[in-house]
């Protein structure tokens, strides 16, 4: 018991202080590096609460794709470090209030579970035993049934996102040529193609 709450501080604190670097680092590889290093230190503490299929999930998904992902998008946009660090101040009064914000909804988030009359009902709610269901089973079930929209919901935020990345490193530059399909099912034979009749012995 005390080998499994020291590991559950270690790992809460290198989340934490891996999430909090995320958002403070002036460089955005190293936010990414420290994104992952919070990826799996939260996939430890969901070994130790015996969600193991959460956990091999957020390893697989998170860091595997997500995380790549992003390194791929961070080193295509070409940003101006820089300009970045003379940037940071200003935005910081922003980013605060925000913060501000968030601590408050999940003060209102924590004190309405706690004080709410239904609290009581929902905790005293009879559970299956961890034997017979399994963990991804449970899983599976609470997903396609009861969270079903809020699912779909995720898969859109997703999809949102990845369409913002592509936009975000598509550019056009007029030097570039790139391929236009109307334009090549337009062409004619006549304006790529010409026919000349060369007279014997005089050559093209």
């Amino acid at each position: 018991m005390i080998i499994q709450a020291f590991a559950f501080y270690l790992f809460s604190a290198i989340a934490i202080a891996s999430a909090v670097m995320v958002v403070s680092a002036r460089n955005p590889v190293h936010s990414v590096l420290f994104l992952i290093l919070a990826f799996f230190n939260g996939a430890a503490l969901f070994v130790l609460l015996g969600a193991e299929f959460l956990a091999m999930i957020l390893v697989v998904v998170y860091v595997g794709a997500v995380a790549v992902l992003f390194m791929f998008v961070v080193m295509m946009l070409d940003i101006n470090f820089v300009e970045l660090r003379q940037g940071f101040q200003q935005y910081l009064p922003v980013g605060a209030v925000l913060a501000l914000i968030l601590v408050v909804e999940l003060i209102l988030v924590g004190a309405g579970w706690v004080l709410a009359p239904e609290t009581k009902a929902i905790l005293a709610d009879p559970v299956p035993p961890a034997e017979a269901v399994s963990n991804t089973r449970a899983l599976g079930q609470l997903l396609y049934t009861k969270y079903v929209y809020l699912f779909q919901a995720a898969g859109l935020v997703l999809l949102v996102a990845m369409i913002g990345a592509i936009v975000l490193t598509l550019r056009h530059r007029p030097d570039v040529r790139r391929q236009r399909i109307a334009s090549q099912i337009r062409r004619r034979r006549e304006d790529s193609v010409e026919i000349k009749k060369v007279p014997t012995g005089s050559g093209v």
